[in-house]
């Protein structure tokens, strides 16, 4: 099976459907289609079809903070190694983006996978911490 690695973001509606395919939380378009145009970098995985099967992304600032994100394969292609290649493009372009002192971080949800890449758990450390607003839009 042939897939190609885009470095690119995925469109507004396909980065919707993966998310709720892959068992994310769910996304509205209007936010996808604000968010994803202000990625720092994105990785697209299509099939043989042109379909969207894993992605991921990294957001921050740049320079001081980057943030792992949105890292989804759809549950036809799991176990594949599609989220190890998804891995390994966001790790290159980490490292040629770094800096001394630059903080990467994510929300892991299946630590023991990103632990198997070289990520560590930083708690107790640090924890992780999240506050839900009141949606005006």
């Amino acid at each position: 099976m042939t897939h190609k690695i885009e470095n690119l973001v995925p469109t507004p509606q396909e980065y919707c459907e993966m998310r709720l395919k892959a068992g994310l939380s769910g996304k509205s378009l209007e936010a996808a289609q604000i968010g994803l145009k202000n990625s720092l970098y994105g990785v697209s995985i299509r099939n043989e079809n042109n379909e969207l099967i894993a992605m991921g992304r990294v957001v921050g600032d740049g320079a001081c903070n980057f943030e792992i994100v949105d890292v989804a394969v759809d549950p036809a292609f799991q176990g594949a190694g599609l989220g190890r290649k998804v891995m390994e493009s966001i790790d290159n372009y980490l490292e040629s983006a770094v800096f001394e002192g630059s903080y990467v971080s994510m929300i892991a949800d299946e630590p023991v996978f990103y632990e198997k890449l070289g990520y560590r758990l930083v708690a107790p450390k640090s924890q992780g911490m999240t506050k839900k607003f009141k949606v005006l839009k």
